[in-house]
């Protein structure tokens, strides 16, 4: 036997020996596998309202282009470029806010304090813009409500990653970014009862009260939120998690990073670390040309006008496509993590989205352009692959993650407020300029992607040769492409 071959059988029973010892500290291998399920139980149950969060998130954010349905932009005296300029003043709060708030977070250690802390905020500056009169009033409102709003997906996107494995985390992020699709149909469902039943009630005109209810249930669901979100595996307490599965949380994303948490926050500055890494930025730029190319959802309700309904109606035709979506979305990404494979589970779907733009560019046809809607909508299920391919890339450092999923965030949201001038009246009722700038955002994006996984494959075949050297027996942590 040559002493490779005997080298390769000490470390395989050295590792061995350790996880045997790790698997003792919980009772064993089976009872440790029988742990692990009920934590991810309990871990699911508490999580899930972070769905309902982020849909109220995207209702309170998207009102506006409701509200424009029923009087918003003619009470307001908007004029020209204006209700754009709302649209995208919002995201200049947010992008602002992102980074300082994604490493405050990750500083305090009390998600279930600091998230539904900011939701009631935005909930109630969410009520103030049905108070407003004139466009700046309203526009300060937006840009309020965007600079507090900064602090849940990027917050709730680090949070997961702090909770779930590379396998598990895929699904989750699935899961919650569905409240983002849900919303867009769920927003219109709501805003058409709204709309259709409030106006002239107590004085005021109904876009009004869209958004005084809207952001008064925003308030109420955040105070229950602090009694139902947990904190992270290191921070958390309470009777819903004992100490063992505790100990349990935290070993499990030592063991998925490959390196001790608390040790790999001393690996230097979790910003400057960010902030050198290629990757960041070129992972950045193709957000932001895909967030570009998702700017029609903002839209939504203008593009289902276009087919001639009533606005009750139009309201309610937006729902269905988003639905189909959301469906979609839960066995994509499921595949995704179970093969572990992204980048053709993004391209797939951003192709059908394409597909559905050309078909919004050659008809008027009616039945044509709801196809289209559909069509369209099928970006989502890829984007939220992209998002889970985002958190696989920056697993380690946590303090590097943090500002990582934050600066790609932030940074991303110049797609939105490019996005909220590629609709101008003018270029309606065919929109075909914007449609054809979609198109275009949509293939730079899985250009982009694919040359992230040409480098991302690099990196583990050069991670195999330093194994290979050092005589691991066992594959260590490996980039998903």
């Amino acid at each position: 036997m040559s002493s490779k071959t005997s080298y390769d059988e000490e470390k395989r029973v050295a590792q061995h020996d350790e996880q045997v010892d790790t698997d003792a500290q919980f009772g064993g291998r089976e009872a440790r596998v029988k742990m692990e399920k009920k934590l991810l139980w309990k871990l699911d149950l508490r999580m899930s309202i972070l769905v309902l969060i982020y849909i109220l998130n995207i209702v309170d954010r998207n009102n506006a282009a409701a509200a424009r349905l029923r009087g918003f932009e003619t009470d307001l005296n908007l004029k020209g470029q204006e209700f754009p300029t709302l649209l995208s003043i919002l995201y200049v709060g947010y992008i602002i806010m992102q980074i300082p708030s994604n490493m405050f977070l990750n500083w305090i250690g009390r998600p279930s304090l600091y998230l539904p802390g900011c939701m009631a905020l935005w909930g109630i500056i969410s009520c103030f813009t049905g108070i407003t009169h004139n466009f700046v009033g309203a526009l300060l409102t937006r840009f309020f409500l965007g600079f507090v709003e900064a602090a849940f997906f990027p917050g709730a996107y680090f949070f997961l990653s702090k909770w779930y494995k590379r396998n598990e985390l895929g699904l989750r992020i699935a899961i919650l970014y569905c409240g983002n699709i849900i919303s867009n149909g769920f927003g219109s469902l709501m805003a058409s009862g709204i709309l259709g039943g409030m106006d002239g009630k107590l004085g005021h005109a109904a876009w009004r009260w869209l958004f005084y209810l809207e952001g008064g249930l925003t308030v109420f669901v955040a105070v229950c939120a602090v009694f139902i979100l947990p904190d992270f595996p290191t921070t958390t307490r309470g009777k819903w998690l004992s100490e063992q599965e505790r100990q349990l949380a935290m070993k499990r994303m030592e063991e998925d990073a490959g390196v001790d948490q608390d040790e790999s926050e001393g690996q230097g500055s979790g910003f400057m670390l960010a902030v050198k890494d290629w990757k960041v930025w070129w992972v950045a730029v193709l957000m932001t040309s895909q967030i570009n190319a998702l700017s029609f959802a903002a839209y939504f309700p203008t593009l289902s006008a276009t087919m001639g309904f009533n606005t009750t109606v139009t309201l309610l035709l937006c729902a269905p496509p988003f639905a189909l979506a959301a469906i979609v979305t839960f066995p994509l990404s499921r595949h995704s993590d179970k093969v572990g494979e992204r980048f053709w589970h993004i391209a797939i779907p951003l192709c059908i989205g394409i597909v559905g733009f050309v078909i919004a560019i050659c008809t008027m046809n009616t039945a044509g352009r709801y196809i289209s809607l559909f069509l369209m909508s099928q970006c989502y299920p890829g984007f939220v692959v992209l998002y889970a391919w985002v958190a696989n890339t920056f697993p380690r450092p946590p303090s590097k993650r943090a500002v990582a999923l934050a600066l790609i965030n932030a940074f991303s949201q110049l797609g939105n407020v490019a996005g909220s001038y590629v609709w101008p009246k003018p270029w309606g009722p065919t929109y075909r300029y914007s449609y054809g700038i979609c198109i275009a955002c949509t293939g730079v994006t899985i250009a982009m992607c694919y040359v992230l996984k040409l480098h991302l494959e690099s990196l583990n075949r050069q991670l195999d040769k330093e194994e290979e050297a050092k005589g691991v027996a066992e594959k260590g942590f490996r980039y998903l492409v």
